[in-house]
């Protein structure tokens, strides 16, 4: 009798919340296409997107993994960065050319003022990676420009829509409102 019942820590791993509804999802979910994205919703809400079918070959897991890795790269370059309410600025590019063509340096004579390597403010300047918050006042103190701004952060709205739930957290179905699709 004691093994009949799951205890609340395993069946909360079992349960999981729908991005649309808020609802919880019994079991697997189902995995729709919705606008173009590929998520796992509760049955009711299933009928709003086209049902994917798992059919996994060798060459797609390939290709999955291939990009999966090119792509985590490439966050780690373009990932925004705000700390303590900071940002880089969105025309660091041109503030940070201008700025060494005007003292008339060359890419290496500007980064050995610095006393950073060549190669990372070539790519700086070539709007492949965004500075830290830290070179970026480096940059600042040593040239004079303003690359770092202030962020301003947005309160999001209290007041209830008819559509959202009264959970703390929020799904995609309390931003959005869901069509019907025609049949």
């Amino acid at each position: 009798m004691h093994g009949y019942f799951m205890s609340k820590k395993i069946s909360s791993q079992f349960e999981k919340e729908c991005p649309i509804c808020g609802g919880k999802i019994w079991g697997r979910g189902q995995k729709v296409l919705i606008e173009g994205a590929k998520i796992t919703v509760c049955q009711s809400c299933a009928q709003y997107g086209v049902k994917i079918k798992n059919v996994p070959s060798a060459v797609n897991k390939v290709k999955q993994n291939y990009a999966k890795a090119k792509s985590s790269a490439k966050k780690k370059a373009y990932n925004r960065q705000i700390d303590g309410g900071l940002e880089i600025v969105a025309d660091y590019v041109s503030k940070i050319r201008n700025a060494r063509n005007s003292r008339g340096l060359n890419q290496d004579q500007f980064a050995q003022k610095l006393n950073e390597k060549p190669s990372l403010l070539r790519r700086i300047e070539a709007g492949k990676v965004e500075p830290t918050i830290k070179l970026a006042k480096k940059i600042e103190q040593v040239y004079g420009i303003t690359l770092v701004k202030k962020v301003d952060e947005i309160e999001p709205s209290t007041t209830q829509n008819k559509y959202m739930k009264k959970s703390s957290s929020s799904s995609l179905g309390d931003i959005a409102i869901v069509k019907r699709r025609k049949k």
